[in-house]
């Protein structure tokens, strides 16, 4: 568990993290935490758990889980609880939601030994933490490196905007959130009609075969429309197209070697953060390729004042 506070503004934002090191340091220290780039600050939250992957058929024990972290969040006056996890974000908000009658509050209050707080900060992605702090403009204008020549495509999964109600993520079939935050950076969205399909999730391991299969026909289509990479913001999916592509090339008869990058990587990169920082080393398919492509294009973009000079010059003789 993290907790972050925006320094500009100084309100407080707690961070819940699937993992204490990648997880942390992709969505929390380099975009959010870096003075170059959104100035928000990470600090260590104590005593929170772990709310992912965890269910039970008795709700109340289920919310206990949320429950206890949000009352970490209020006790702590956070304005905002964040998450990268899709699922987390889900949890959260049913908990929360369902705090809100009574006689559940009693049983949830019972299992946690103690009263929870009242009132919970609202819950939402990075993602829409991110957007809700800084206009795409401000975005914009903090990019050192732009990813103009970059062709993505925004893979959001199956839970970041279902269901509808829950979520609040726009267009449950065609959110478009990922693509303006790449665009400000200057990427080329190319349309993705699998961004919301499932890349298999947590059946993995259970149903290895469907979530390769499933994997393998976004990698695949990622692939035939020309894409540099795949931009993701649920971890789960990071793992199964990343981690899993092996998999996936075998289900699918052939070999991906597709870049997959969280969307603050990306951003890391346009905001020319040192790679070593982005935990670009982390990731199972590596995206040298694409760093020299970008490299490439800055170089070939800076040349182009002196070989219009030249021309000119040439002109005028």
């Amino acid at each position: 568990i993290l907790i972050a506070g925006l320094a500009e503004e100084s309100k407080h934002i707690l961070l819940v993290a699937l993992n204490a090191g990648l997880v942390k340091r992709i969505y929390a220290e380099n975009v959010c935490g870096n003075s170059a780039s959104l100035f928000i600050e990470v600090y260590k939250l104590s005593h929170g758990e772990l709310i992912h992957f965890v269910k039970f058929e008795n709700h109340a024990r289920n919310a206990a889980l949320c429950v206890r972290n949000l009352d970490i969040a209020a006790q702590q006056k956070a304005e905002v609880l964040l998450t990268p996890c899709p699922s987390c974000l889900s949890n959260l908000r049913m908990a929360a939601k369902r705090m809100e009658n009574p006689a559940f509050r009693s049983r949830v209050d019972e299992l946690l030994d103690g009263p929870s707080a009242k009132e919970f900060p609202p819950v939402t992605s990075v993602m829409q933490g991110i957007a809700a702090q800084m206009e795409m403009d401000a975005i914009a204008a903090r990019v050192r490196q732009s990813l103009k020549g970059l062709k993505l495509v925004a893979y959001y999964g199956c839970l970041m905007s279902r269901p509808a109600e829950v979520m609040n993520f726009g267009d449950p079939e065609n959110p478009t959130l990922m693509e303006e935050m790449m665009s400000a950076c200057g990427a080329e969205m190319l349309d993705f009609p699998l961004k919301t399909a499932c890349c298999g999730a947590s059946f993995g391991i259970p149903e290895r075969p469907m979530t390769a299969k499933n994997s393998g026909r976004i990698l695949e289509l990622a692939t035939r429309l020309g894409a540099d990479a795949i931009v993701v913001a649920c971890p789960l999916c990071q793992m199964n197209l990343d981690l899993r592509q092996d998999q996936a090339s075998a289900a699918m008869d052939t070999k991906f070697r597709m870049p997959v990058l969280y969307f603050t990587q990306m951003m890391g990169i346009a905001f020319d953060l040192p790679e070593e920082e982005l935990g670009l080393n982390k990731l199972c398919v590596s995206p040298n390729g694409l760093i020299r492509k970008l490299g490439e294009l800055r170089r070939e973009e800076a040349a182009k004042p002196t070989e219009q000079k030249a021309k000119a010059a040439e002109g005028g003789r």
